[in-house]
């Protein structure tokens, strides 16, 4: 049996689990797939493991993709200029990362029908960093909690965006890649007073406070259920080189 892992701190609300083995059970794969809280020494034991074969592969969530481009033995695609990794597959005996959040992003915009306009993201991080990358071609803002983190993460990353305080209201649509609203936590101050749609990559056991106000005005809204099949489905097909089963993979997110 191949085995998959979701690595995380926190993980346990994690979506990944039900939908990958979803996937599995739709082509009869002998696989199975578990999410498992570790911290930085937990990271490069699993990396360790897929190198030697005990497992097959793993995705990677807050607090840890950044850490897992460090760990990865050759990073590909998009995850060399995002220099964040989401997901980590074995070549010859080698820990490859990889980004199925920058391709998930993408596809997940234009799915939800979120516009060529402006975008402004939240958050200086890992997730940040491949909003980045997947947006790069439009006009860009970011905020984050600290100022020099988010000037920081530009410089590293490569892309323009203008840096605004935290809390300010944007004309855009605001892309959440913090984990706020995980545990229904509001965005900051009054940033989505004039935002033209949401872009949520938290998501809980409900909605998010923040999902619920842009709805309710009618914006359109991609929800953090929305990405995570979307980045599932990439990672699926890296791993098994086979078509994943986008419909079945969502309707397990939202059971």
């Amino acid at each position: 049996m191949r085995r998959f892992l979701v690595l995380g701190d926190p993980v346990a609300h994690s979506r990944s689990p039900v939908i990958h083995n979803a996937a599995f059970a739709f082509y009869g794969l002998d696989a199975h797939y578990d999410a498992a809280r570790v911290d930085r020494a937990g990271l490069d034991e699993v990396g360790m493991a897929i190198r030697h074969g005990e497992l097959a592969g793993a995705n990677i969530t807050m607090p840890h993709k950044e850490a897992a481009f460090e760990i990865s033995d050759r990073v590909v695609g998009p995850a060399v200029t995002a220099r964040s990794v989401n997901t980590w597959l074995r070549e010859d005996g080698r820990l490859v990362g990889a980004s199925s959040d920058v391709p998930g992003i993408v596809s997940t915009w234009s799915r939800m029908e979120l516009g060529d306009g402006p975008a402004h993201l939240l958050g200086a991080g890992g997730a940040a960093a491949a909003a980045l990358v997947a947006l790069s071609k439009r006009s860009l803002s970011i905020s984050a909690r600290s100022e020099a983190k988010a000037r920081q993460l530009l410089d590293t990353v490569g892309v323009d965006a203008v840096v605004t305080p935290w809390s300010e209201p944007v004309e855009a649509v605001v892309v959440n890649c913090t984990p706020l609203g995980m545990h229904g936590e509001p965005l900051p101050g009054a940033v989505l007073e004039t935002a033209t749609g949401l872009f949520e990559m938290a998501y809980g056991p409900t909605p998010t406070p923040a999902a619920l106000d842009c709805r309710r005005r009618g914006l359109p809204v991609a929800d953090g259920l929305d990405l995570l099949v979307a980045q599932a489905a990439v990672s699926f097909e890296m791993w098994w080189d086979l078509p994943a089963p986008f419909e079945t993979m969502m309707l397990a997110a939202r059971k």
